[in-house]
This record gives C-alpha cells, sequence and structure tokens, in this order.
C-alpha cells in the first residue's frame, strides 16, 4: 500500500477548493481526499460543507454511506476477501474463522500494530478461483489462512 502523507488541512483546502466548480462534488471531493490522504479525515467535513454549501449531515451522511472511505488512516495493507455466496462455496466462513483462531486476525475489525487488516468485499468476479482476496490491485485466488495472515505480515 501506498505511504500516504499526514493529514494536512491546508492541501485539504487546496483540493475542495480545486473541485468545488463541479457539479455533484461531495464525491469527487472526497474521493480526491482520500486519494491524497488514505483517509477522509472528520476535519474535513465542516471544510466540504462550509465550500458546498452543505450540512454537516449531509457531508457526514456522504461519508458513512459509502463502505470505501475509511475515516482512520489504513493500515499498512489492506487484504480484501470476498465472501460472497460462490466463496462461501468453497470455505471463506472456514477460513474466516482459521484466521481468527489460529492467526488472531478479525476480519472487520481492526488490525494489529504495524500488520495489515482484512475486510469483507462481496464478489470480486475470480469466483472460480475461490475463495479470492484483493490486495493492492491484485487478485488473488485459492487463498488460505496462512495466506492471508503472511499478506497482513503476520510475524513468523
Amino acid at each position: 500500500m501506498a505511504a500516504y502523507p499526514a493529514w494536512d488541512e491546508d492541501g485539504a483546502r487546496l483540493i475542495v477548493a480545486s473541485l468545488s466548480h463541479l457539479e455533484g462534488a461531495t464525491l469527487p471531493i472526497l474521493h480526491a481526499l482520500q486519494d491524497e490522504f488514505g483517509y477522509v479525515d472528520p476535519q474535513a467535513v465542516p471544510l466540504i460543507a462550509e465550500t458546498l454549501n452543505l450540512s454537516l449531515a449531509d457531508v457526514h451522511g456522504t461519508i458513512s454511506f459509502y463502505h470505501d472511505f475509511r475515516t482512520t488512516p489504513p493500515p499498512p495493507r489492506l487484504v480484501k476477501l470476498c465472501r460472497a455466496e460462490a466463496c462461501q462455496a468453497v470455505g471463506c466462513e472456514t477460513l474466516v474463522e482459521e484466521l481468527a483462531r489460529e492467526h488472531g486476525i478479525v476480519v472487520d475489525g481492526p488490525g494489529s500494530e504495524g500488520r495489515g487488516a482484512v475486510e469483507s468485499v462481496y464478489c470480486l468476479g475470480n469466483c472460480a478461483l475461490g475463495p479470492s482476496a484483493l490486495v493492492e490491485g491484485e487478485l488473488l485466488g485459492r487463498v488460505d489462512a496462512d495466506r492471508i495472515a503472511a499478506l497482513c505480515g503476520e510475524p513468523r
């Protein structure tokens, strides 16, 4: 995962200002902030609301509605694990249990300090090779708990 700069309010203001002219600017602004900093800091909410003449609730509601927006810095590595029906049929739920039991990794829980985190997604389009995962844009098939733990940087 790319290293992101620390949250910077002045940098955020520049991003918001540069995109505020767009129709429906909220989503492009949120995406740009997350692309720049790795997450949308809660300090951005009043900045966006004021610039776009929206309520705080409107901006917060948009962030919380879309599951891909983060409001905290991302872990060093994020593993997206498919938990859709086809991957369930080939054992992804058993894999989730093994991750917790054997590796102490809770899917959809916080990553440990310096380690990656595993997040549920529903269909990566790799159904024939499930269970599937997506790591830094690379689609992986037939993953198991040991491989996921290694991808998270589990100490050996």
